[in-house]
């Protein structure tokens, strides 16, 4: 069986190749959200986080051949702790990523704190965040808070978590991407964005149009870059993905 860890639009459309290409498949989730739209897809799913030791164990209980790590861009925790438990298993790891982007136009930092020393020392105004709920809080902590207008998951879950954060009705736009050029540039136009916050999440996650968006408004689009991690095999297209995992069927 070919364990594949979910979390992106493209990790789910894997599975769903590999199971209608006879692959015994099982998608792994964390959310509520994602195990709904897995339903929809694909037949085998287990739900909730796993350590290195939870993995390894269900590795081992469920006669696992291949891990497929299909996680977001940047849960390198997650990936980091499918490497580690495969090695211990004794079982193949892949890992499919989204292609990097050109991010011209777009203030490239390394992480969550230079995103926000670099607004601290270059912007005044609203601060249009859509990095994720899960780095709310932080953002929340080491900038103007009462400038923040955050684009979150519209899912009962997020909203409630962010609402105990202390954000305000007025700082929530609840609506689930991609979005296009001309929605970008609205949405912002309406909340009076003096620059957006985001990740490089790749083409599938909108990033060139976010940047393209705040390049026609002539707003900076601070774009929070991956970390390098050393994948033991990595694939961006999956045509070879596909072809190097004929020998799991």
């Amino acid at each position: 069986m070919i364990l594949v860890l979910g979390g992106t639009s493209d990790s789910l459309k894997i599975a769903e190749t590999l199971e209608g290409s006879g692959y015994d498949v099982c998608f792994s989730v964390v959310t509520d959200y994602g195990e709904q739209l897995a339903e929809k897809k694909v037949k085998k799913i287990t739900k909730g986080r796993m350590d290195q030791e939870q993995m390894k164990q269900f590795v081992l209980d469920h006669n696992v051949s291949l891990i497929l790590d299909g996680t977001h861009p940047f849960a390198a925790i997650v990936s980091k702790t499918a490497i580690a438990a495969s090695k211990e298993a004794g079982v193949a790891y892949v890992r499919y990523e989204r292609p990097r982007v050109n991010l011209e136009h777009a203030v490239k930092v390394s992480s969550n704190e230079e995103a926000c020393q670099w607004v601290n020392e270059n912007i005044s105004g609203t601060i249009y965040l859509t990095t994720g709920s899960k780095t709310l809080k932080f953002f929340r902590d080491n900038v103007s808070f009462e400038d923040i207008v955050a684009r979150i998951l519209p899912t009962a879950e997020v909203l409630i978590e962010t609402e105990k954060l202390g954000f305000q009705a007025h700082q929530i736009e609840g609506i689930k991407g991609p979005f296009s050029v001309e929605m970008n540039k609205a949405l912002m136009t309406k909340n009076g964005a003096k620059v957006m916050i985001t990740k490089e999440s790749g083409i599938a996650g909108g990033i060139l149009e976010k940047i393209e968006a705040c390049h026609q408004m002539g707003i900076p689009c601070v774009v929070i870059a991956r970390e390098d991690i050393d994948y033991p095999k990595l694939f961006n297209d999956t045509a070879e993905l596909y072809k190097c995992l004929e020998e799991y069927k």
